[in-house]
C-alpha cells in the first residue's frame, strides 16, 4: 500500500516538474516555434534536380542539363531566351528516379535563365527555373507607354523606350503548326515581353474561319479547348489579353460555315454562354478563368460599313454593322447579367477591340487636308448619316457605354490604316503625310481607348501584305513608317 502510494506521488512529481518547465519555456522571451517534419530526411532531394555542365556557363558555350526526378512528367520542354528545346535523352520509366538530358547553346546576348516546362500539350505548366549563371537577375525595363502599336511587329523594330501594343495571331487548328501554333507564338511573346511592350493575342479558329461556324457544337468543343490550353500556359504569362476573332460579320471570315457569318448570338453564346442554361461553363469567359483568374479575355472586332450580316437590335443609325454591333453588346450584357443573378461573377468581357480605318479621300472632306481626316466627321448620307471614316471609333464607343456590363470598358483599335476596302484603294496609295500623327492625336485625348495598332508592321512570309507594312515601305507607306518611328522618339 505505502509503495503504490509512493510510486503515484513520484510519478504525479514528474508531471508537476514537466509543467514547471513548459510553463517556464512559455515565460522565457524567446521567439520562433517548433516544426515536425515527417516523412523525407530533412537532406533529402527537393525534385527536380538540376545539373548543368559546365555549372556556370557563359555566353556562346553548349551546356549540357540534366534533370532528375520522381515523377514521370509528359510533354517535357526546356526553354532558353525564348527559345525552346526537345530532351536529347528521355529517361527509362522503370527506374525510381527518372533523369532528362538537353543540349543547347547559351545565346550571346539573351537572356541566362532556363526554365523547364512539363504537360506542353494541354498548355505548359513551369517545373523549374534554372539561372545559368549564379546571381542572375533579369535586367529592369524601363519604358515609357504610349497608345501607338502595330499588328504583327517586326522583331527588329526600334521602339525607343517606349511601352507600345503588339497585336499577333494564333489559330485553335493550327495550334500545333509552325508560325501559327502554340509554341511560335511563345516565342514572339517573349520577345515583346523584353522589350516592355504590351501583347494582344487574337484568336482565331481556322484561316478563313474567325470563330466555330454557328451552331457548331463540335467546333465550339474544340475553340474552346484551346482557349483553355492558351489560358493555362505559363509561357503565355506575358500575354496582354486574348481577343476572340475578328471580322466574323463578314462572309469572307466564315468560309467553313454553310449558314452565312456568324450571328451575335452565337458569338455571345461562344463569349459568356448566352442563351444557355447558366450552369453551364462550356463559354470562352468561363473556360479561360478557370484556368487563370488573372486573364483578360476581349470582344473581338466587327468589321465596318460591311452589309453581308446585320442584327435584331437596332442602333440610332440604322446600318447593318452598326446594328450588328448594338446587338452584340446587348446580348454580352443580357448573358453577363444572367450570370449575375445566378451568383457567377466575372461572366463580362474586359474590353473590345475595333476596327477604325481612316478615309483620307473621302468626297465628305469637301477639301480639307486629308492628313485631318481622324478629326473630321464623315457622315455619309447613303448610310444615314453613319461614319465614313476614322471616327466610327466614337460609333464603336457609343454602343459599348449603352449597358450596364460594358459601359467605361477599355476599348483597343486593333486595326488601324487607311484600307478602304469598298473601293480597294490600299495604305501604299492614299496615305497622306501627317495622317498617323493626327490619329495618335484624337486617341491620346479619349482615355477610354487604350491602344492605336497599324494594320501591318511585318509579313515577309506572304507579299500581298507589302500594301500595308510599315516595314516594307512600299509607296506611300514610307511616310507612314517614317512617321511611326518619329512618333515613339
Amino acid at each position: 500500500m505505502r509503495d503504490s502510494l509512493w510510486g503515484r506521488l513520484w510519478f504525479l512529481s514528474w508531471i508537476v516538474l514537466l509543467l514547471a518547465l513548459v510553463g517556464g519555456v512559455w515565460l522565457l522571451p524567446i521567439s520562433g516555434g517548433v516544426m515536425v517534419i515527417l516523412g523525407e530526411a530533412p537532406d533529402a532531394p527537393h525534385w527536380p534536380v538540376v545539373n548543368l555542365s559546365p555549372a556556370s556557363p557563359k555566353p556562346g558555350q553548349t551546356v549540357d542539363l540534366w534533370v532528375t526526378d520522381v515523377q514521370a512528367f509528359p510533354y517535357v520542354k526546356l526553354v532558353v531566351d525564348g527559345a525552346s528545346h526537345e530532351p536529347v535523352a528521355w529517361p527509362s520509366a522503370s527506374d525510381d528516379t527518372l533523369i532528362w538530358k538537353w543540349q543547347f547553346v547559351v545565346p550571346e546576348d539573351g537572356a541566362r535563365r532556363a526554365v523547364l516546362y512539363h504537360d506542353c500539350h494541354t498548355g505548359c505548366v513551369e517545373w523549374k527555373r534554372v539561372d545559368l549563371q549564379a546571381d542572375y537577375a533579369p535586367p529592369p525595363v524601363d519604358t515609357v507607354p504610349t497608345k501607338l502599336g502595330v499588328v504583327f511587329a517586326d522583331p527588329g523594330r526600334d521602339w525607343h523606350g517606349r511601352s507600345g501594343w503588339v497585336v499577333d495571331l494564333t489559330y485553335a487548328r493550327l495550334s500545333n503548326a509552325a508560325y501559327w501554333g502554340v509554341g511560335d507564338l511563345a516565342v514572339r511573346v517573349h520577345q515583346a515581353n523584353a522589350k516592355g511592350l504590351r501583347v494582344l493575342v487574337r484568336v482565331d479558329y481556322d484561316q478563313g474561319q474567325s470563330l466555330p461556324p454557328t451552331g457548331d457544337g463540335e467546333a465550339l468543343a474544340e475553340y474552346l479547348a484551346y482557349l483553355k490550353r492558351l489560358a493555362r500556359d505559363d509561357r503565355l504569362g506575358g500575354v496582354y489579353g486574348y481577343i476572340l476573332g475578328s471580322s466574323y460579320n463578314s462572309l469572307d471570315s466564315n468560309t467553313l460555315s454553310q449558314d452565312g457569318p456568324v450571328t451575335p448570338e452565337w458569338y455571345a453564346r461562344v463569349f459568356n454562354g448566352y442563351g444557355e442554361g447558366v450552369s453551364r461553363t462550356d463559354n470562352a469567359v468561363q473556360v479561360m478563368r478557370a484556368e487563370n483568374a488573372s486573364v483578360r479575355v476581349l470582344v473581338g472586332s466587327v468589321r465596318p460599313w460591311n452589309i453581308d450580316s446585320n442584327g435584331a437590335r437596332q442602333y440610332a443609325i440604322d446600318v447593318p454593322w452598326l446594328n450588328y454591333m448594338n446587338t452584340l453588346v446587348a446580348l454580352l450584357d443580357a448573358g453577363a447579367q444572367a450570370k449575375a443573378k445566378a451568383g457567377i461573377p466575372l461572366a463580362a468581357p474586359d474590353g473590345f477591340a475595333v476596327h477604325a480605318s481612316g478615309r483620307p479621300d473621302a468626297p465628305e472632306l469637301a477639301g480639307q487636308a486629308a492628313s485631318q481626316e481622324p478629326r473630321i466627321d464623315l457622315p455619309r448620307a447613303e448610310w444615314s448619316g453613319a461614319q465614313a471614316g476614322f471616327r466610327i471609333y466614337r460609333d464603336w464607343l457609343d454602343i459599348v457605354n449603352a449597358y450596364p456590363t460594358t459601359r467605361g470598358l477599355p476599348v483597343y483599335i486593333t486595326t488601324v490604316n487607311t484600307y478602304i476596302r469598298d473601293e480597294g484603294v490600299f495604305p501604299s496609295q492614299n496615305y497622306p503625310r501627317g495622317w498617323l500623327t493626327a490619329a495618335l492625336g484624337v486617341i491620346d485625348e479619349e482615355p477610354q481607348v487604350h491602344a492605336l495598332c497599324w494594320f501591318i508592321d511585318d509579313f515577309p512570309y506572304d507579299t500581298q501584305w507589302d500594301r500595308f507594312s510599315l516595314t516594307q515601305r512600299t509607296g506611300s507607306l514610307a511616310d507612314a513608317a517614317e512617321e511611326f518611328d518619329a512618333l515613339l522618339r
